[in-house]
């Protein structure tokens, strides 16, 4: 049942073996909202190409091979599984069955037939329940090729930048984005801080959902016999107990850091050495040059 200790996600990995770790954060959030946010309304290529750039970052990384390959094969089974299971959902059954005029009664009409359908299998007959056949066309295809390619390109960019960015980095990166909300009156100090915190209870999340399932898993309960219904309102109360655990432990240890005369850490103090070190100058002007070539190969080249 330690299957979650296996697969860390998520979690920062300290080391010195990586590019990606002087990689300046302001730099790292512009790449994960580029690759959130360009999969979106583009074609299959550019997502399956997206998926390729990202494999090919985590190889050339010269990341320890132990700290991401348990996680990418967790991803890649589990985008492979969903997206097995969006091809087989029906993604256009209206058009195996549309009716065309005849051809010869549009003159000079010209026919394009497009195959939609690739596979197809059935029915099936069950004690004398009928069933109706099981038809995968392009349309279905391209929904699971968006659909495992979405998964991966969410779980596997957030991982990449959280293994390899300290949370202090990323924290002090997300605060200067937010720094003229300042002048609005906004305690981005205090939010910054409790960001922090809430990054160093990751494991803790991780812990308190292995005990959920395992807990599920000693009782043997067997949900054919609870029902829909009951089963659903089941996993909303876990949800409930999690989200409960979650922030009790977030309230011990900010009270605790208090009680200890622990003070808000400034965003000064969280300035990271790669942002004022000017070697790392030449590493991170490569990096926007390569974020501005992949937005303009998205705008050639992605739209769907």
């Amino acid at each position: 049942m330690d299957w979650l200790k296996k697969i860390p996600i998520g979690q920062y990995v300290s080391g010195k073996s990586s590019w990606l770790r002087i990689i300046d954060p302001r730099i790292k959030i512009f790449w994960i909202l580029f690759f959130l946010v360009t999969p979106v309304l583009a074609n299959s290529i550019w997502r399956v190409s997206t998926v390729c750039v990202l494999l090919l970052i985590t190889i050339s990384s010269f990341l320890p091979l132990r700290i991401w390959w348990r996680s990418l094969l967790f991803l890649v089974l589990l985008s492979l599984v969903i997206g097995f299971l969006s091809i087989l959902l029906p993604a256009s059954e209206a058009s195996n069955e549309l009716t065309l005029r005849a051809p010869n009664e549009i003159p000079g009409a010209i026919v394009l037939n497009r195959p939609w359908e690739i596979f197809r299998i059935g029915p099936f007959d069950f004690g004398g329940i009928s069933l109706g056949p099981l038809i995968i066309d392009r349309r279905s295809i391209e929904l699971g090729i968006k659909t495992s390619t979405l998964i991966f390109t969410v779980i596997h960019s957030v991982n990449l930048m959280l293994i390899t960015t300290p949370p202090e980095d990323l924290v002090w990166a997300i605060r200067w984005f937010f720094a003229p909300l300042t002048l609005l009156g906004f305690p981005l100090e205090k939010l910054s801080f409790q960001l922090l915190l809430a990054l160093r209870f990751l494991p803790l999340v991780q812990e308190e959902l292995q005990n959920l399932f395992r807990s599920i898993g000693v009782r043997a309960i067997d949900f054919r016999k609870l029902g829909l219904k009951t089963t659903i309102g089941l996993f909303i109360s876990l949800g409930e107990r999690l989200l409960s655990n979650i922030l009790l432990r977030a309230e011990q240890g900010a009270d605790s850091l208090m009680l200890r005369e622990g003070l808000w850490l400034s965003s000064e103090q969280l300035r990271p050495y790669i942002v004022i070190n000017p070697r790392y100058f030449w590493a991170n002007f490569g990096s926007v040059f390569l974020l501005l070539i992949a937005i303009i190969f998205r705008c050639l080249y992605g739209t769907s």
